[in-house]
């Protein structure tokens, strides 16, 4: 959707229904949405969907606003609530009426039942054609009522979007659609156009299961004679078996996937990645996606989730992603998985080894299984594997080098000459010795450098540690 200084400033949104859990599908959307107003210096609202009052639950409001406020996805102002205006909905559907954009229709649920079930009979569309559409106002009854919209029934409606093209539906085919209900209340229909309209937004990025929606709102638009926005129509995403993604493919719940700890940036990076490409690039920043990112990427066949790829870009982000940063969303993690926070001790040193914890992490489930030598209760109980590697040889060679590492320099350098060279005087490799030394600082096999846990942990509980294990 290019854009030009003539134009007005863009405006998108994302319009979620408070009826269950964030979809990640829902994420990637607004994710769309934020990197196309964010990048052109434009705004980002977020409108919720809650007229449907049977099961929209203020929980699932508050699942949106912390799935959205983990992803980083800020949006401009407060956030909207559709139900709250009712009202105004209510009077753009009387204005129609008044204009004779729309008109009254008093015909009941059986009637229109007994239409369709005659129509089947004799094989002809059972869209529901109005004996009140041109009906004289005199003989209305004094009975309930909808408003419908007085469609066209002749020629066609065409889309233009910047996705799918120009997609063009036949007139006959599009039904005079329900405005406003008999007991006085907007159809989803009516709200969501006039809720852009008085938003101000300019361009309408959402899954293509709206796609026949946007047929049926341009005459709303036409009606008022409002411009319409720009739309573009993105493909959903599927599992990796190429169906529709659901439960049975794992995490579709955006708070899900924090809680399985994938790191926030990776998350943005990879979401975009799903069904929109800028050449070869994999792996970017916020910066580069908002200023790549442009509707001309966006490809019109259904993505699939992937998990490989998600850890690959996660790992990438994990490499260079502020320490500080890092630490800040562990402690988000914890909370969300409802596990014990971080000891003010335990935080400092995690923050100190985060360079070396983060090597390879693809999850935050990785930084605490690497960081299990700052967090384990001591004196460190070795697992069985662990434990192995701690036979009388390794033990007397642990005595041996402890005392020496009392005056050693506790310097990287320092302490790998000093064990390499206890290493020689037992004919041994330093990667042989490595073992023990591991078994004994973290009671596990895969640790950090065991020269980086040194230097984490300093001198005094290295050599504690070294004493506990050598016996």
């Amino acid at each position: 959707m290019p854009q030009n200084a003539s134009q007005a400033p863009v405006v998108t949104r994302i319009a979620p229904s408070p009826t269950g859990y964030m979809h990640i599908g829902t994420a990637r959307t607004a994710l769309f949405n934020w990197l196309y107003a964010r990048g052109r210096g434009g705004k980002f609202l977020m409108r919720i969907e809650d007229t449907d009052r049977a099961r929209s639950t203020p929980e699932a409001t508050e699942a949106i606003l912390r799935g959205m406020a983990w992803l980083g996805l800020d949006f401009d102002g407060e956030a909207v609530s559709q139900f709250a205006r009712v009202d105004r909905h209510r009077e753009v559907a009387l204005e129609m009426l008044a204009k004779g954009a729309a008109y009254k229709c008093f015909s009941t649920q059986e009637e229109i039942a007994e239409f369709r079930e005659k129509a089947r009979a004799e094989k002809r569309s059972t869209l529901f054609q109005s004996p009140w559409r041109d009906a004289d106002e005199a003989s209305h009854p004094d009975a309930p009522y909808v408003i419908r919209l007085k469609a066209p029934r002749e020629g066609v409606t065409t889309i233009h979007d910047e996705v799918q093209g120009d997609v063009t539906w036949q007139n006959s085919e599009l039904d005079d659609m329900i405005c406003l209900r008999s007991d006085g209340t907007p159809t989803y229909m009516l709200a969501v156009v006039v809720d852009d309209y008085d938003m101000g937004v300019t361009h309408v990025i959402r899954g293509d299961d709206h796609l026949a929606n946007a047929a049926r709102q341009s005459h709303i638009y036409h009606a008022m004679g409002w411009p319409l926005p720009a739309y573009a129509h993105i493909p959903l995403i599927h599992g990796p078996d190429g169906k529709k993604l659901s439960k049975r493919h794992g995490a579709t719940g955006v708070e899900e996937y924090q809680q399985m700890g994938y790191l926030a940036a990776g998350m943005r990076n990879y979401l975009a990645r799903l069904g929109w490409s800028h050449g070869d690039d994999e792996f970017f920043t916020d910066e580069q996606a908002m200023e790549w990112f442009d509707t001309d990427g966006i490809g019109k066949s259904p993505s699939r989730l992937d998990f490989k790829k998600l850890d690959k870009i996660c790992s990438q982000h994990f490499a260079v992603a502020d320490d500080a940063a890092l630490l800040q969303e562990l402690t988000d993690y914890l909370a969300a998985t409802g596990a014990e926070p971080l000891t003010s001790e335990q935080n400092d040193a995690i923050f100190s080894a985060m360079y070396c914890l983060k090597e390879r992490a693809k999850k935050f489930g990785d930084i605490l299984d690497k960081a299990h030598f700052i967090l384990a209760d001591t004196p460190i109980q070795p697992d069985e594997k662990a434990a192995k590697n701690l036979d009388d040889v390794s033990r007397g060679i642990l005595n041996e080098l402890t005392p020496q590492l009392q005056n050693a320099s506790w310097e990287r350098e320092a302490l790998e000459a000093l064990v390499a060279q206890v290493a020689e005087a037992h004919d041994t490799k330093l990667g042989k010795l490595a073992a023990p030394l591991r078994a004994a600082l973290a009671g596990r096999t895969a640790t950090p450098s065991v020269f980086d846990m040194m230097l984490i942990l300093g001198r005094d509980e290295t050599i504690a540690r070294l004493k506990v294990a050598a016996g």
